[in-house]
């Protein structure tokens, strides 16, 4: 996760703009995360089984924990426990497949391509919400064209089938993996579609037939177009310290963004198709920095809003300007 860019332009960023805080009415609505054991959230999913309940985990230097975070009071209602699998490298993302069985992706490659494989985990969600020792399937992942850093990773909720997006300045690409995951060799991921995004996270609707594609200074929505997405529109992400997951509520309707850090806030914003029919809300901006604010507060919103892109603007120049030095 090479970020020291990314880290102190969110932080120029956060000064610039203030976001009016999310009602907490229940978990669509988002919520903190108050476990003091969850400092680096670094991936989010909406359990169907239990509604209101968002699963998540740390990055790295934790080990095999899962984390069940009840969304209207931000606090932890289970911990799971993996057994049957080796010691996690880093665990960068979440999905809720078919049958209500829960994938983890320890997908991290912090030096972008350094490990020949990586691994996916995959376990049945408890019934009952409580602390638990819980056994899972680990899986080795392998690209058809060589090792890469990758934080995103989505399982179709009709078909099983995982997905994963490999992170990379310039933008990734969506690989497809094979149709049913094997516990035995190596499962090979194919690259199938670019996604032109700093990919952080990536979650798939209820139904299957929306891709949202997080990064840390917005988003893209696409249509999932049979596993081959279709670019539709940019989506309105909540300035965040360091983006690192999202997830559809349950029900579709809501966007659910997250952060590392302690006492994270999660943030929630309508999803494309939703009432407002754009993804955003007050206090969202989309990835090329756009502010989707519409609460009619006039020139000075124009103007912080300026400044943010400015400031993203001569960083990111001088970032450029230090690696061809």
């Amino acid at each position: 996760m090479r970020r020291p860019f990314a880290l102190l332009a969110a932080t120029l960023l956060t000064g610039a703009l203030t976001v009016p805080a999310a009602s907490a009415a229940d978990g669509d609505e988002g919520f903190t995360l108050k476990d003091p054991r969850i400092t680096e959230s670094s991936g989010l999913a909406a359990s169907r089984l239990h509604p209101g309940v968002y699963w998540t985990h740390n990055d790295s230097d934790d080990g095999p924990y899962l984390y069940a975070v009840d969304g209207a009071t931000g606090e932890t209602v289970a911990r799971l426990t993996l057994t049957g699998v080796g010691t996690p490298r880093d665990v960068e993302a979440i999905s809720v497949g078919p049958g209500n069985r829960i994938f983890v992706g320890d997908l991290g490659d912090n030096l972008g391509g350094t490990w020949p494989y990586v691994w996916i985990y995959e376990l049945p969600e408890p019934k009952k919400l409580e602390d638990a020792t819980v056994r899972a399937t680990q899986y080795v992942v392998k690209y058809s064209d060589g090792a890469r850093d990758a934080e995103s990773m989505v399982v179709h909720p009709k078909t099983g089938r995982v997905y994963i997006i490999d992170k990379k300045e310039e933008g990734g690409h969506l690989y497809e993996g094979p149709e049913k995951l094997s516990p035995s060799g190596d499962n090979v991921f194919e690259p199938v579609a670019p996604v032109d995004l700093w990919a952080t996270d990536a979650a798939l609707s209820p139904d299957g037939e929306r891709l949202a594609v997080r990064g840390y200074f917005g988003g893209i929505h696409y249509s999932w177009n049979g596993g081959r997405p279709k670019r539709e529109g940019r989506l309105s992400v909540p300035l965040q310290g360091q983006g690192e997951s999202v997830t559809y509520s349950a029900d579709g309707s809501r966007l659910l963004y997250g952060s590392e850090g302690g006492q994270s806030p999660v943030e929630a914003r309508e999803a494309p198709g939703g009432d407002s029919g754009d993804g955003g809300g007050k206090g969202a901006r989309t990835e090329g920095g756009e502010s989707a604010a519409g609460d009619g507060s006039g020139n000075g919103n124009t103007v912080k809003v300026v400044a943010a892109a400015v400031v993203v603007a001569v960083l990111f120049g001088l970032v450029r300007r230090r690696r061809r030095g």
